[in-house]
């Protein structure tokens, strides 16, 4: 599967990703463990693991753990991170794993970067009858002013660069051979201080990270502006970036 141009901002930032990336919901376990079916004596594969930010929350579940990342930069991030975890390079349409021998496939953040039937038919492939594929995003609140402003700082920067946010990623689905299950969202925020939760997360979004370095803090100059003149932002050491995580869960059949 041919990797989009935007994808070079991984390769060049992952480091800002690790640092400006929200965790998950303590909810997110739960939903892994009674809707994914992940835990003792079963086979996760996370595909598009990335820096391996998900990690933590699959590793509360428990059970073998795979991780297929296509760029190398973030590949490597997580092998320094999480040594006993299988790492694999790999695409989500040629998932390096026999037929039927997982029984989880999770996507962390990812799955709009690849949304083909090509690749939905692949993690059925892998999945072994029965078992689950499950989606998961954390999606900034833009009902929140400023964090619709510091969007409109960004967004003139994306061009076509797959998004959670468009919804394109449905178009995938139904897919055959899989029922949908269900679907959850909670409310989520990133708590730190703006260089943290704000800057870094916006340097760390794929084509920001792919910019010009010269364009990158031009985009940093007008968010760091944003903080400024934002009260709520500005006269605090730490804020809560609100986010809203939408969980999806589809079952092999």
């Amino acid at each position: 599967m041919p990797v989009h141009q935007s994808s070079t901002g991984y390769r060049t930032g992952a480091g800002a990703y690790v640092g400006g990336r929200p965790g998950y919901p303590a909810e997110a376990v739960g939903w892994l463990r009674d809707v994914v079916g992940v835990g003792p004596g079963r086979t996760t594969v996370e595909v598009g693991a990335g820096t391996g930010k998900f990690m933590p929350v699959m590793q509360q579940c428990g059970g073998r753990i795979v991780a297929v990342e296509p760029v190398d930069a973030m590949r490597d991030q997580l092998i320094r991170a999480f040594p006993e975890v299988e790492a694999l390079a790999g695409s989500a349409d040629a998932i390096p794993l026999p037929d039927g021998s997982v029984d989880a496939v999770v996507c962390a953040q990812t799955f709009h970067w690849f949304a083909t039937a090509a690749a939905v038919q692949d993690m059925r492939r892998v999945l072994r009858p029965g078992g689950v594929l499950g989606l998961i995003w954390n999606g900034r609140d833009e009902t929140v002013p400023w964090v619709a402003a510091l969007s409109a700082i960004t967004d003139p920067w994306q061009g076509d660069t797959p998004r959670y946010r468009t919804g394109d990623w449905r178009r995938a689905f139904p897919a055959p051979g899989f029922e949908f299950v269900g679907e959850r969202r909670v409310r989520n925020t990133h708590v730190g201080c703006p260089e943290d939760v704000i800057v870094k997360r916006t340097l760390s979004v794929s084509f920001i990270a792919a910019l010009p370095h010269e364009r990158q803090a031009d985009v940093a100059r007008q968010v760091r502006a944003l903080i400024a003149g934002t009260p709520e932002l500005a006269h605090g050491a730490e804020i809560a970036f609100p986010y809203e995580t939408a969980m999806f869960a589809w079952r092999r059949i």
